[in-house]
């Protein structure tokens, strides 16, 4: 592309600047080729005019446009260079506050210097899962691409992280670590990641420091192997370090700190462990007090030093060790206050008993004289002699240092090695990651050997980066089948070679340590001779000698030679060495152990140093007979050692890089320091990875995204259904340079550049559209104002012209009477002349108003019979459409109808032959029955209304007649008094004429007493009138007083009001917490059942020997229960002999703990047994004694006395017949010895079998009896219970099944004769009475002996005629023979309707019986037939004949004998019974073995639970605690194993919560509580329980509730979280609103919808599918409300959250995409009747985010706006969204920073949580509301499906 198209006028391009090092400007005009000077106008607004190179001409960098500029990936810029990376990383840093920016494979992160909340738990929680590019530029995103990568490729990663001091590189790692310590968890309990993560504070405390550039400066390097196992779970960690930095021990330059391990002792002085240590402040000691600042702002010491010594303690450094460490530092501190006296020039000593050593010496354990002597003397050894020189002043001072520093280096080694120790794991590791966290390239003003290591180390680190970015590079090539060549990119070799090389700076560095008088001058000349003028790289600088320049790859470096020989030996003397070896301190010869064959006389420096390590890499030991050469290696050598090592590893190792800048050189948060970031950029080989990238294709699109994008700058024609073509024809004509990209498989390859074109064409063809728009709407917007104008104008017009017209024809007036008082003749003419124009006009207006009114007329008939036309037409097609319609509709209802009739035919047919159409026909008689009774019932309820009208009229009689009494008697009393009246008026008479005369006098005394009166009056009035006033004023303030009273207490009720709502609020919400808490310890306890029962498990996997004795069987356990929670089984001593010998599967080690707490639960149950035994002898006593009264009821005993009779002759021959077996079996078992006993051929074995089976087949003839005495006792209404369990023929066969040994039998037999003496003797207590009622009964069989053989006969009868006419004529007959009845009893009972009552309940039950019977014969018949015609085929045609001419009546005679006997009970309890010994299989068969959906679709909701609470009922129905305690256990263990192994599946978990619950809601409401009871039905109260009460389980069955709830929750957590993202914010639901914007390498997911993409409808169907499905489990109505409520939450927050971390969600058209997607959600609620279930409030910050981002962001008013609308965000959110939003195109504004900071100010009063995310995993408090069933107990049938055949109804 020719640069006159892009350099154009108004363009954007960066130029040089010395200040900003880039600066943006605009061009004033077109560049035409050839031009050298560019007009430019600057951002500032001055004019300049920019010269190209005359050599090269080559132009300034162009800008990016602005919708690019902020992008997460530089390389998604479309122009790739160093100002458009550094504008880029500025914009992000400083306006969007984003610290972490990709590039490439790269993970720039600049340090913000401010504590920023993106490292939560939620964020983590966040990044989990997540692709690298689905989310914003993270440390956490890079830590989970490297954790998954290790998963998927089974290859080991490391991230790498390098940067300056301050960087920020050692927060890095740790956050790194963090993330997996998070996200993998650790293999076993011993909390590997918490150790991993608690080894940050220890080397933080003793290998950082604080420095110019940083407070917590890593003063080492460390690569830190974090290990994982198969499912890759932490396992354990190991750590390698790198050239610490010993010289800071013993110096520190102005402003920086020692170690903070330092100041943390002298902090933490005071404590009394640190006595002993005699330390103080760090201003007293020489080594913490050289750079002036002590204290660093913000930091607490003593806290610190807490800390480290918890890390300790968690590392295994005990407390022991722990001191022994502190006492080794505060020794170095002591010992640098060692201080020296010069004796003279070559000598010194150190003053007796000087304080500072002897404290060292005290501490270190060695002796004083020792120390002080060598401290100040020195060892010399030649060939022949050794001999003691001592030493100046300044070289005892350096050896002192020396011997502080080898010190510290060891101590730090040591504590390194033990760091190990503690992160090693015994477990094999499977893979590892690891994070290397190095310095980056360092240059100063003084550079020396530190330096030079460091920058060695990173061209080593810059070439494996630069063949790993080329190398991804090619790979994305050649998967896309792009044709590519060689790239140029520098390769750092060259420079790597001139240092480690042969003859390299490293090799003649250690050449030169060995010579004996070898300096750092001659080392530098050597470098001259050998590399000066020879090597490109290496340089002398103009002015000295004694330093050289190497050119590394971010810059020149000039290295001072002063100080490298020492520093690369880096000795100390031998002799001190051994002083602090021979310490009585054990500690610190530990520490000095691998030096013992490196420091020998025989290894000793011609100096007398011995050379020491510099790096505290792990060290290694020596084999014997290795030579000491080895250990003479420098520090240089050992470096680079180290670093091949370090290389190795990261090259087998997928690598991850993170780059660390630091903004500014200040440590100012959010300030940008352009000079220092280039600088770091250049250094870090960020801007190398972008030259790469530029250097081939840096753009990348599918061909979806660019046509998606580019389809504005696309004709309809060419739009092909081929994506991949349309894209090609399209580039074709936009980019005539077919160089310029490339087309791969899925992708389009741009060079730098295309893309802003492509970019600048659709803006201006949008830009172009947007004009003609314009220009289109303000023409109509102008013609809409003209034609109002024009006709306003017309308007004023007119009445203008009217009030002229009607002036003139008043002046014409005027003139026409004036003329007429001068000339009538003119008069006449002026008025003719006037009329002639007045009808002239009045003609023209009637044409013209008659000719508009024919058009208008026209107009209104044309459009009136268009409308009919069409009306016609519509209703002709109307009518066509619906005929069509109507007769195929018509034709599928015959259809349907035919086949619907067809199985009708064939379900009438089988309903014929069937019982039910007999219950059909009998529904009448029933009917009538029940219209009787009623009838009855309401004649009953008559009586009783008038019964008590009756009384309440004779009450109401006596009160009137007792009123009527007392007025006569006041009648009475004033007639006496009307009397004395009257005698009174006689003598008033008198009275009166004696005051007349009285008046007269007083008449004249009245004048002056009205005088008097009067002027007394006028005063009073005055007076009266002055009291009024003062009353106003009174009552005035009276009513202010009221007013004021009542306002006040006005406000105090609102006041109050308002503190009991927040109060009452408050407590609801402290509710919700303390649910929240309590539900989260469930959760919580769960998962360490779950994770006990694994290690069982385990446990039982590795024991394979099993152990006899105490058998445990796990229980239901939770926080509310007791010992009750555990089943135990406590072998009886005569059972274990043989006990030991059957296999167990299941036996674990035996807890003696355990075995003493059951024992003693086993003894207290056998004392509450005994005690329970005796009250239910003393009940049964009661109970014998109130039968004895009830004897004289013949009428009623008599069934129970014949039935208790047969029941003594029947226990009777049982008895005989076992004493008889008895007696075989112990002859049998004599013959042979026990092991053979038992075999199945033996003797024992066979008579054994042949007992049981003629006992079963006893027992099945005695079973038989029973039913049809059972069957002949219809008159008794209540079954007889059992006196004793033993008697029971079923339990003495198990018992007999179960003896297998002698003793068992003998004891047995004993308790069957024991039995059968109290049998006998109760039995001839009853033999009497028995006796009595025996003929009574006989009658009544003989009778219905009869009865039952006249049936038969009907029956044989019946036989003959066909299905229909068999049954229509038996139902015949019964209904007659009833009716009869009925007729003949109701005569009978007429005057007594209490019988008549009790015959018509026992007529019911008869017809029941006889509706049953008649099911039974049914069955009967078919089974004969069926038989008949097996029988038929085999005989044959004669035989065939015979048997036609056989009667009726024969035929049936033999097989209907047996029809009475299988007779049911009528009158169902509600209760299941079932055997002990089937309790394992109803469990397996109803919880273990169900199959949810088969249940949902074909059974009753809650059928489960509902035959889990007839089973408890009938175990507390026969008061057996036991199998109650039992099924309840089991019932519970079995659904937890249910969940454990099918706990992913959302159907089996909403069953048995919905199960769960029922089964919780049956037991609370037939618990017998009245506040339970008040909802149930008067046969549903019959129903409760009444012998135990089970609220503890009721607790317990909650609390299992709340689990399944937990896990629902997490289930469908998992189903929906996949779908979320996708279909809230990624899918385009509103097709063409949001674009597509250019990415970068981290490829995001796209947008457009593909085939495995999930979509909003998919979310929509998953919550259809999860409600369907709670629905027809028949899950309470309250509890799908709160799962509803949870599952919106969910969708809400996940959302939110990643709106919160995805910049390129945050703009205008994806608000409007949530808002819609919401509206969707809310649609849902609904159509399932949801809305009050509090789904929607949780959509609410969700909802104010969306609406956040389409809202204006301008003004105040806007910001005000925003304050007031977004009360469900944070103050953080808000921020965050308002950083984070984008616009997608060219029109849309960015949000300015100062809108933002207004935002912040308006809500910095704002008390609200300062975190960021939403917590997706909160899980709100749930409740289970009391829904009682309506459904009885005993209507419930139980399907054969369920395997339950067992069981029995009771």
């Amino acid at each position: 592309m020719a640069a006159s198209e892009l350099y154009t006028k108004f363009a954007r391009v960066w130029i040089p600047d010395p200040e900003e090092v880039w600066k943006s400007a605009e061009l004033l005009k077109d560049y035409k080729p050839g031009d050298t000077v560019l007009q430019l106008h600057l951002e500032g607004g001055k004019d300049l005019e920019y010269r190209l190179d005359p050599k090269t001409k080559e132009l300034p960098h162009l800008r990016n446009p602005d919708i690019l500029v902020g992008e997460n990936d530089l390389t998604a810029l479309s122009y790739l260079h160093e100002p458009a990376v550094l504008h880029n990383l500025r914009v992000r840093f400083i306006d969007s506050k984003l610290i972490y920016t990709y590039c490439g494979i790269v993970l720039v992160a600049i340090n913000p210097y401010e504590q920023l909340p993106i490292y939560g738990e939620d964020i983590i929680n966040a990044y989990s899962g997540q692709n690298m590019g689905d989310m914003d530029p993270h440390i956490f995103a890079v830590a989970e691409e490297a954790y998954k990568q290790m998963a998927r490729d089974e290859r080991n990663q490391s991230i790498i992280v390098s940067g300056e001091s301050g960087a920020g590189k050692t927060v890095s790692a740790k956050y790194a670590m963090r993330y997996f310590a998070t996200v993998s968890g650790s293999a076993s309990e011993a909390n590997v990641e918490e150790k991993v993560l608690a080894s940050n504070p220890i080397m933080e405390s003793i290998g950082n420091a604080k420095t110019t550039r940083n407070d917590n400066s890593s003063r080492f390097g460390k690569y830190i192997e974090i290990g994982f196992d198969k499912r890759y779970r932490i396992i354990g960690a190991n750590m390698r370090t790198y050239l610490l930095e010993k010289s800071r021990v013993v110096f520190q330059a102005e402003e920086e700190r020692n170690y903070h391990i330092f100041y943390q002792l002298c902090a933490s002085a005071k404590l009394p462990e640190f006595k002993m240590l005699r330390l103080g402040n760090a201003d007293y000691f020489h080594y913490t007090k050289q750079g002036g600042s002590p204290v660093i702002d913000g930091v607490d010491d003593a806290k610190e030093m807490v800390h480290t010594r918890q890390a300790c303690t968690l590392l295994g450094i005990n407390e022991s060790y722990q001191m022994g460490i502190f006492r080794i530092l505060a020794g170095i501190l002591h010992l640098g206050n060692v201080g020296f006296t010069s004796r003279d020039s070559d000598s010194c000593s150190i003053p007796p008993k000087h304080e500072p050593l002897s404290i060292f010496c005290d501490l270190m354990g060695v002796e004083y004289d020792e120390m002080s002597h060598w401290l100040c003397h020195r060892k010399l050894a030649t060939a022949t002699e050794t001999y003691i020189k001592p030493i100046p002043k300044l070289q005892a001072t350096n050896a002192r240092d020396a011997l502080a520093k080898h010190i510290y280096a060891k101590l730090f080694n040591w504590i390194v090695d033990h760091v190990n120790q503690a992160l090693h794991s015994a477990v094999k590791q499977h893979s590892f990651i690891g994070v290397l966290d190095i310095y980056g390239f360092e240059t100063f003003e003084i550079n020396s050997f530190e330096q030079f290591c460091i920058n060695y180390a990173n061209e080593k680190l810059q070439q494996q980066f630069n063949m790993h970015v080329f190398k991804l590079e090619q790979e994305e090539y050649m998967k896309e089948q792009i044709p590519w060549t060689l790239i140029d990119f520098y390769d750092n070799q060259p420079c790597i070679n001139l240092i480690e090389a042969k003859l390299g700076i490293l090799d003649l560095l250690d050449e030169e340590c060995k010579m004996p008088k070898g300096s750092d001058d001659t080392w530098a000349q050597k470098l001259y001779n050998t590399h000066l003028n020879k090597c490109a790289l290496f340089e002398k600088p103009r002015m000295s000698n004694k330093a050289f320049i190497i050119q590394h790859f971010a810059d020149k470096v000039e290295y001072q030679c002063e100080g490298f020989l020492e520093k690369n030996k880096d000795t100390v003397f031998e002799e001190q060495i051994k002083v602090l070896k021979s310490s009585k301190f054990k500690m610190l010869p530990e520490l000095f152990q691998d030096d013992e064959k490196a420091i020998s006389p025989s290894s000793a420096t011609p100096s007398g140093r011995t050379p020491l390590s510099r790096t505290p890499i792990k060290p290694t030991k020596v084999r014997p007979g290795q030579s000491t050469k080895e250990h003479k290696k420098t520090v240089g050598h050992q470096f680079r050692n180290s670093l091949h090592l370090l290389m190795e590893t990261l090259n087998a190792t997928t690598p991850h890089y993170v780059r660390c800048i630091k903004p500014n050189d200040f440590k100012f948060p959010f300030t940008f320091d352009e000079k220092r970031a280039v600088q770091q950029l250049r250094a870090c080989g960020v801007l190398e990875t972008i030259r790469i990238s530029a250097a081939g294709f840096p753009s990348r699109w599918t061909y979806q995204e660019f046509f998606s994008r580019y389809r504005v700058l696309m004709k309809q024609k060419d739009v092909l259904s081929d994506r991949k073509q349309t894209c090609k024809n399209v580039l074709e004509k936009l980019i005539l340079d077919k160089d310029k990209y490339q087309f791969g498989k899925t992708k389009i390859f741009f060079r730098a550049g295309q893309v802003a074109y492509l970019e600048k064409i659709r803006a201006d063809k949008l830009r172009a559209a947007c004009i003609r728009i314009q220009k289109t709407i303000r023409g109509w917007l102008l013609r809409k104002k003209y034609l109002r104008m024009r006709k306003a104008a017309i308007t004023i017009q007119r009445y203008v012209r009217g009030y002229q017209a009607r002036c003139y024809a008043k002046f014409l007036r005027r003139t026409n009477a004036a003329t007429i008082i001068q000339k009538y003749w003119r008069m006449y003419v002026v008025k003719k002349k006037y009329q002639i124009r007045r009808a002239a006009t009045i003609v023209i207006q009637s044409y013209l108003r008659g000719y508009m009114a024919r058009n208008r007329y026209r107009k209104i008939l044309h459009e009136h019979k268009a409308i009919i036309i069409q009306k016609q037409v519509r209703g002709w097609l109307a009518r066509l459409h619906y005929k069509r319609c109507l007769k195929a509709i018509v034709y599928l209802q015959c259809c349907f109808r035919r086949m619907m009739a067809k199985r009708e035919l064939k379900k009438l047919k089988i309903e014929a032959r069937s019982v039910e159409r007999y219950k059909k026909l009998h529904i009448g008689m029933e009917n009538k029955i029940m219209q009787l009774q009623r009838k009855v019932d309401e004649q009953n309820k008559e009586y009783k209304s008038l019964l008590e009208k009756l009384t309440t009229l004779e009450g109401t009689y006596n009160s009137e007649t007792e009123k009527l009494r007392n007025d006569l008697s006041r009648l009475h009393l004033s007639e006496e008094e009307a009397k004395i009246a009257t005698s009174r008026v006689l003598s008033l008479q008198e009275e009166l004429a004696k005051l007349r005369k009285d008046l007269e006098r007083t008449q004249s005394e009245k004048k002056t007493i009205e005088e008097w009166a009067d002027k007394y009056k006028k005063e009073t009035e005055q007076l009266v009138s002055n009291l009024k006033e003062e009353n106003t004023l009174l009552k005035k303030e009276k009513e202010t007083l009221n007013h004021l009273i009542s306002e006040q207490a006005k406000e105090f009720t609102e006041t109050m009001e308002k503190k009991l709502i927040e109060e009452t609020k408050q407590l609801e919400l402290d509710l919700n917490d303390e649910r929240l808490r309590y539900q989260n310890l469930l959760n919580e306890f769960s998962r360490l059942e779950e994770r006990y029962d694994d290690l069982k498990e385990e446990m039982t996997l590795m024991v394979n020997v099993p152990k006899p004795g105490h058998r445990r069987t796990d229980s239901t356990h939770s926080s509310n229960e007791s010992e009750y929670t555990f089943s135990s089984e406590i072998m009886e001593t005569e059972d274990i002999p043989l006990r030991m010998e059957e296999p167990s599967e299941k036996k674990a080690p035996l807890d003696m703990s355990l075995f003493l707490k059951l024992q003693k639960r086993v003894t207290e149950l056998e004392l509450e047994k005994q005690a329970m035994q005796d009250e239910l002898d003393r009940k049964e006593e009661q109970v014998l004694r109130s039968k004895a009264k009830e004897e004289e009821r013949p009428q009623i005993r008599g069934a129970e006395l014949e039935y208790e009779s047969l029941k003594r002759q029947e226990l009777e021959s049982e008895n005989k017949k076992l004493k008889n077996e008895l007696n075989e079996l112990r002859k049998a078992l004599s013959e042979k010895g026990a092991p053979e006993v038992t075999a199945p051929g033996a003797p024992a074995y066979r008579v054994l079998m042949e007992q049981l089976t003629s006992v079963s087949e006893e027992l099945d003839v005695r079973k038989e009896e029973v039913l049809i005495l059972r069957s002949q006792l219809v008159s008794q209404k209540e079954a007889i219970q059992p006196k004793n369990t033993m008697t029971d023929s079923t339990i003495l066969l198990e018992d007999v099944q179960k003896m297998k040994d002698k003793g068992e039998i003998a004891q047995a037999y004993i308790g069957l004769k024991e039995t059968n003496r109290l049998l006998e003797s109760q039995l001839q207590s009853q033999k009497k009475s028995h006796d009595n009622e025996t003929e009574a009964l006989r009658g009544e069989i003989q009778s219905l002996k009869e009865e039952n053989n006249r049936q038969q006969q009907l029956l044989a009868q019946n036989l003959q005629l066909p299905p229909e006419a068999r049954i229509e004529a038996s139902l015949q007959h019964e209904i007659t023979r009833l009716t009869n009845e009925n007729l003949y009893f109701e005569e009978l009972y007429a005057d007594d309707p209490k019988d008549y009552q009790s015959y018509r309940i026992s007529l019911y039950k008869r017809m029941i019986d006889l509706m049953e019977q008649l099911e039974k014969q049914d069955k009967t018949v078919r089974k004969l037939k069926k038989q008949l015609k097996v029988f038929a085929k085999k005989i044959g045609e004669l035989e065939v004949g015979q048997m036609e001419n056989i009667s009726p009546g024969q035929i049936i005679d033999e097989p209907i004998r047996p029809v009475n006997i299988p007779r049911k009970e009528k009158d169902f309890q509600g209760m299941l019974e079932y055997k002990k010994d089937d309790e394992q299989k109803l469990v397996k068969n109803l919880i273990l073995d169900l199959k949810p959906r088969g249940v949902a679709v074909n059974l009753i909701p809650g059928l489960p639970a509902y035959i889990l609470f007839m089973c408890v009922r009938h175990a507390d129905y026969l008061n057996d605690d036991q199998k109650v305690r039992s099924l309840l256990t089991s019932t519970i263990n079995s659904i937890k194993k249910v969940l454990k192994k099918r706990g992913d599946d959302f159907e089996t978990v909403s069953f048995w919560l919905s199960n769960t619950c029922r089964f919780l809601h049956c037991l609370k409401q037939y618990s017998g509580e009245e506040g339970f009871m008040k909802h149930n039905t008067p046969r549903q109260n019959e129903h409760c329980l009444t012998n135990f009460d089970l609220a503890e389980y009721r607790q317990v069955l909650s609390d299992l509730a709340i689990q399944i709830y937990q896990q629902l929750v997490r289930v469908l957590e998992n189903i929906l979280q996949p779908m979320i993202v996708s279909g809230m914010l990624e899918h385009e639901t509103i097709q063409g609103v949001s674009g597509v914007k250019p990415t970068g390498l981290r490829k995001r997911t796209s947008s457009i919808a593909d085939e495995g993409t999930y979509t909003l409808d998919s979310i929509l169907r998953q919550l259809n599918s999860f409600h369907s499905v709670m629905c027809q489990h028949g899950m309470d109505p309250e509890l799908i409300k709160q799962v509803v409520k949870q599952m919106f939450y969910i969708v809400g927050a996940i959302t939110l959250n990643n709106l919160l971390l995805r910049k390129d969600m945050c703009s205008w058209s994806k608000g409007m995409q949530i808002r819609y997607n919401v509206s969707q959600l809310e649609e849902w609620l609904r159509d399932k009747n949801l809305m009050n279930s509090g789904a929607k409030e949780t959509l609410e910050p969700l909802i104010q985010a969306a609406q956040l981002l389409q809202v204006k962001k301008k003004t105040d008013e806007d910001a005000e706006a925003i304050c007031s609308m977004c009360n469900a965000l944070t103050t953080a959110q808000i921020v965050k969204v308002l950083n984070l939003y984008t616009p997608v195109n060219e029109f849309e504004e960015r949000v300015s920073v100062s809108f933002i900071r207004t935002i912040q100010m308006r809500l910095r009063d704002r008390k609200d949580s300062p975190q960021l995310l939403m917590d997706a995993k909160h899980i709100f408090p749930v409740t289970f509301p009391f829904n009682p069933s309506s459904l009885a107990l005993e209507t419930i049938q139980i399907p054969t499906s369920l395997g339950l055949g067992f069981i029995a109804r009771v």
